[in-house]
């Protein structure tokens, strides 16, 4: 029976180095878990980042493309106003013209 007592504690020894050890390795496992979600969130933060950034370049040549296309609009517009003022006085011209 004597050694029945150390026998007992030496299992014991054993059996709470062991879950030490477990849960060691549960601790890695969980830290390295970690370690490659920050890295991951990491890069994902750095992808839109520079999404966002291709965005704002996309925006400004599409703002310069409309502003070019509406600066020619306007200028033909402009030139239709002319041709429209020019045939109406062509017109009022040849009017006076067939009345005298």
């Amino acid at each position: 029976m004597k050694y029945a007592k150390y026998i007992t504690i030496a299992i014991a020894a054993v059996i709470t180095v062991a879950c030490d050890k477990q849960k060691v390795a549960i601790d890695e496992k969980k830290e390295a878990t970690k370690d490659a979600i920050d890295i991951r969130k990491t890069e994902v933060n750095a992808d839109a980042n520079e999404a966002i950034k291709q965005t704002d370049a996309n925006a400004k040549s599409d703002k310069a493309r409309i502003a070019a296309n509406k600066d020619s609009m306007q200028a033909q517009l402009d030139a239709d106003k002319k041709i429209a003022d020019a045939e109406a006085k062509a017109a009022k011209a040849k009017l006076d013209a067939e009345k005298k």
